[in-house]
């Protein structure tokens, strides 16, 4: 019996990048029903989705998932229509996996929730009126994809397959292996048919082999090679589809299948594409046999399309076949590239490649059984005779975001290590730096300016491992938009932009709660009603805009809406309702103070409290969490014009550049991201109001503050000075100064947390360790106004 915890965790990752993709596809087909491209892609995750997880025998999963594919697959087929149901049905059952999974990382088993009531309406989903196609359309529709495919197939320059796969006679996991193939022929090309059947093939309702059709760039021999390198692949035959007579054709005719797929194949060997039958024998002792055969799919569809396979890939994924299948596939690869490629992949034992014609083993099943499965829908080759796999240039082009570079999964404490190495090589060199200038040669120069080149790159190529697109983040809106609309009676039109701007994933972890309740503020606050927004000429569809770009050392963020911006009035009179100011305060406000009091904890102005709004420990939690991130929020607002939220965060939080200064006998590092400008300011100007120093700067009051009393510093300091240095810093547009006693210089610095006993310390971020091993406190300038 296999251990399959070792693949948790790996399980857990795919599945969650499955789910989330599956969410952004089904928000796509929402907008665009008739895009069968996107509906071929959540086919292909769901049914992704049901191989893992029935692999890893969480049944719930894989069951819910395979009823979702046969709805799915009868959208591709024509026989439903997408309607608002089928959508908001698949949504639902989307969450209910995603319930799953996280049960299953948390737990080790899926819930006990039942999906007894999503399945049955999944399986009656054709019952609706409204979704049942009329079967004249439907052939008409048929009719036109097959004049299509014909005209573009020739184009597309494939070669067409017919592909026996025969698997090992002790293969004991034939529908894994089957699954191997079916992936590895994807890799190359399309599957646009399998015998026996996919369903029979999960179901392992076969022997040991399966034959699958296959249009692909790969010539005959790659794809052989390719194939026969899945495990437990025994044989692999591979041959050209195609007709060895006309004596034949009126025969084959009359098998509509049959007939898909040799005019697909006749047109695509037109485009210079070759077609082979091909038999795949896997190892006799192979256990993974559905596996096996998924990496000669794989192998195949890296170079071309598999157009049929017999067993079906059902039976092949479920493992219904002994030891053997068969595929035709259409390739730009020779014959014995092909058989090469197979043969490599493990436990194949033998690949048997033939040109493809009307006489086949492949033929005869389906004159017997007459299937009517086929491994993927009309659109789905359509999609590839466009020119999918052209070359591998335009393939990446047609990918989603996110899906176009070759990652690899690292633990995270891997990266941490790493970087709390790159930190101790940091200190090396800046002690390195503070030795006496004296004691220094012209060698010990030269080793240090090269220890700094190489530091300065180590800390940035770490920096950039670190760094992940905020699409991450991004992609989790558009449902919960969606779903808030829907719950408010409101049309939202959400625009995301610079999604592929880049952020330490400490940021990624911490951001998503912050812009989660900024977006449902904008959404139940700021976008009115569609009959306030025709009363005041405006569109009934409000927008809600979410973008990020960098901005020198930082990242910014906003949340933008043209809803009806911010009413000053009712937040000062809700704020001096809620004891938060008094009413003096409030009458000395400008607009933008008052703004900034939606931020106060507790502060709400909703009048009922619902599922959404109303409790008061919203925004207040937005600021803190921001200000722990060492960043900052800002607001802008025009009343019936909307509201922007600005968010400014640090690109990493590991390694900054900072000022240091002296205060006292210590020595304390003041980030240079949050310093305006440092000035020498004469003491006679300083004046005193309520009890606060304030100067006039550049035609402006600056408030003042000493570093020295603030960080209650016991010791003696010079205060006789004429003048005082003053390092103004600045949070959003407010400007403060900080007077310090000496200014030491700029340094790259090390962030170290003061540790679990000495953190919220007030003023205090954290602590760096300076180049003579001394430490030096980190002042946190945002907590300071």
């Amino acid at each position: 019996m296999l251990d399959l915890e070792q693949y948790l965790d790996m399980f857990l990752d795919e599945s969650k990048e499955h789910l989330e993709n599956l969410n952004q596809s089904l928000l796509e087909l929402e907008n665009d029903t008739s895009n069968m491209e996107i509906v071929n892609e959540i086919f292909r995750i769901a049914h992704t989705l049901k191989g893992m997880s029935s692999t890893m025998g969480f049944l719930k999963i894989s069951n819910l998932t395979h009823k979702m594919e046969n709805v799915l697959d009868d959208i591709r087929s024509g026989k439903l229509k997408i309607d608002s149901n089928i959508i908001d049905i698949l949504f639902e059952g989307l969450d209910i996996l995603e319930e799953f999974i996280k049960n299953v990382e948390i737990e080790g088993k899926e819930s006990d929730r039942s999906v007894e009531d999503i399945i049955y309406r999944l399986e009656h989903i054709g019952s609706i009126e409204d979704s049942k196609v009329d079967k004249k359309d439907g052939n008409n529709e048929e009719l036109e994809y097959v004049n299509d495919i014909i005209s573009k197939a020739n184009e597309s320059g494939l070669n067409a397959y017919n592909i026996k796969i025969e698997l090992d006679s002790n293969c004991m996991l034939k529908a894994a292996r089957a699954f191997l193939v079916f992936k590895s022929v994807e890799e190359d090309g399309e599957i646009v048919h399998s015998n026996p059947s996919v369903e029979d093939i999960e179901n392992e309702n076969f022997d040991k082999e399966f034959d699958i059709i296959v249009l692909t760039k790969l010539q005959e021999e790659e794809l052989r090679e390719k194939l026969k390198n899945i495990s437990e692949v025994k044989d692999v035959i591979i041959k050209d589809f195609e007709y060895q007579g006309n004596e034949n054709i009126d025969e084959n005719l009359n098998n509509e299948e049959f007939k898909y797929v040799y005019e697909v194949v006749t047109k695509a060997k037109e485009g210079g594409l070759n077609s082979y039958n091909i038999k795949i024998e896997l190892d006799s002792n192979c256990m993974l046999k559905a596996a096996r055969a998924f990496l000669v799919f794989k192998s195949v569809e890296e170079d071309g399309e598999i157009v049929y396979s017999n067993p079906s890939v059902e039976d092949i994924e479920d493992e219904n076949f002994d030891k053997e299948f068969d595929i035709i596939v259409l390739t730009k690869l020779q014959e014995e590239e092909l058989r090469d490629k197979l043969k490599n992949i493990s436990e194949v034992k033998d690949v048997i490649i033939k040109d493809f014609t009307g006489d086949t083993p492949i033929r005869n099943n389906i004159d017997n059984k007459q299937s009517e499965d086929k491994v993927i829908s009309k659109n789905e080759i359509n999609k590839v005779v466009q020119g999918k796999i052209k070359n591998n240039k335009e393939k990446q082009n047609k990918q989603r975001r996110g899906k176009t570079g070759k990652t690899v999964r690292v633990d995270i404490d891997r990266l941490d290590n790493l970087m709390n190495l790159v930190s101790e090589l940091i200190i090396v060199k800046t002690r390195l730096e503070d030795i006496d200038i004296s004691s220094k040669t012209q060698n010990m120069n030269e080793a240090i300016e090269y220890l700094e080149r190489i530091t300065t790159s180590l800390h940035d190529a770490v920096t950039k491992v670190r760094m992940v697109p905020i699409e991450r983040v991004f992609n989790r809106f558009p449902r919960m938009v969606r779903d808030l609309s829907k719950e408010l009676n409101k049309e939202i039109n959400l625009i995301m932009e610079g999604e592929e701007t880049e952020v330490d994933r400490t940021v990624i972890d911490e951001i998503g709660d912050p812009l989660i309740h900024l977006l449902r503020n904008s959404i139940d606050h700021g976008i009115e009603t569609p009959e306030v927004r025709r009363s005041l000429n405006k569109n009934e569809v409000g927008t809600v805009k979410l973008l990020a770009y960098p901005d020198g050392n930082n990242v910014v963020i906003e949340v933008c809406d043209d809803g009806a911006g911010i009413n000053v009035e009712k937040i000062k009179n809700k704020a001096v309702e809620k004891g938060i100011i008094s009413k003096e305060q409030a009458a000395l406000m400008d607009d933008k103070e008052a703004s900034n009091l939606i931020f106060a904890p507790g502060f709400s102005t909703a009048d009922k409290i619902s599922d959404i709004s109303g409790r008061g420990v919203g925004l207040d939690v937005v600021k803190t969490k921001i200000e722990a991130l060492g960043g900052l929020v800002e607001i802008e607002t025009e009343r019936n014009k909307g509201t922007k939220f600005i968010i400014r965060l640090p690109l990493t939080l590991a390694i900054i550049q900072a000022l240091l200064v002296m205060v006292g006998s210590e020595k304390y590092a003041i980030p240079l991201n949050n310093i305006k400008e440092i000035t020498n300011i004469d003491k006679n100007k300083i004046r005193k109001v309520e009890g606060k120093d304030i100067v006039l700067y550049r035609g402006k009051t600056l408030p003042l503050v000493d570093l020295g009393e603030v960080i209650e510093i016991d010791e003696k300091r010079e205060k006789d000075l004429e003048e005082v240095t003053v390092v103004i810093v600045k949070k959003g547009d407010k400007d403060l100064g900080v007077i310090v006693d000496k200014l030491i210089g700029q340094q790259e610095i090390v962030i170290k947390s003061l540790g679990k006993y000495l953190s919220g310390i007030n003023f205090i971020a954290g602590a760096t360790i300076l180049g003579n091993g001394s430490v030096a406190l980190i002042i946190d300038t945002n907590s300071l106004f």
